[in-house]
C-alpha cells in the first residue's frame, strides 16, 4: 500500500516511550546506553550500522545467526539508550546508528583518560567549560 500524509515512507517508526532513556536525567542516559553496549550482539549491531546506516531489521538475524525475536528485542534496547535512530519504509523499519549518541559517549570515554571531571549535560555529552565556545567539550581531536 503507498504511503498516506498519516503515514510517509520515511517518517519515524517509532517515539521513545516515557520509561525509556528519553526521559532519563544526562547521566543516566550515558549508562543506560553504556549497559547497552555489554552484550555482543547489540555491539555487533552497532558495528555493523556504522558500516552500513539504513540497515533494515530483518537483515541482522541473518549476520548474528539469532532468531528475529532477538534482533528485535536487542534493538529495542538500542531504541531505548538512543543509540540508534529508525524510519519506516512500508513494512520495514530501517536503522542507522545515532552519531550524536556516538559523540555523547566518546566524551565520557575521553572524560576518563584525561582525568576531567566530566559533569554531564543534555545528551549525555560534559558541559562546556566556562570561557570555552558551545560544544568544545565535545570535540575529541584524533
Amino acid at each position: 500500500m503507498p504511503p498516506t500524509a498519516a503515514s510517509p515512507a520515511s517518517a519515524p517508526a517509532s517515539a521513545p516511550s516515557a520509561h525509556t532513556a528519553a526521559s532519563a536525567d544526562p547521566a543516566d542516559l550515558a549508562v543506560e546506553r553504556f549497559r547497552a553496549l555489554g552484550h555482543s550482539v547489540r555491539l555487533g549491531i552497532l558495528r555493523e550500522l556504522a558500516r552500513t546506516p539504513d540497515t533494515c531489521a530483518c537483515d541482522f538475524a541473518e549476520v548474528f545467526d539469532v532468531s528475529q525475536p532477538t534482533i528485535s528485542q536487542h534493538l529495542k534496547v538500542l531504541r531505548e539508550a538512543r543509540l540508534v535512530t529508525t524510519v519506516r519504509r512500508g513494512n520495514q523499519i530501517c536503522y542507522s546508528l545515532d552519531p550524536q549518541a556516538v559523540t555523547g559517549l566518546r566524551s565520557v570515554l575521553a572524560d576518563l583518560l584525561t582525568g576531567a571531571p566530566g559533569r554531564v549535560t543534555g545528551g549525555g555529552l560534559p558541559a562546556d567549560p566556562p570561557g570555552r565556545p558551545p560544544g568544545s567539550a565535545a570535540m575529541i581531536e584524533g
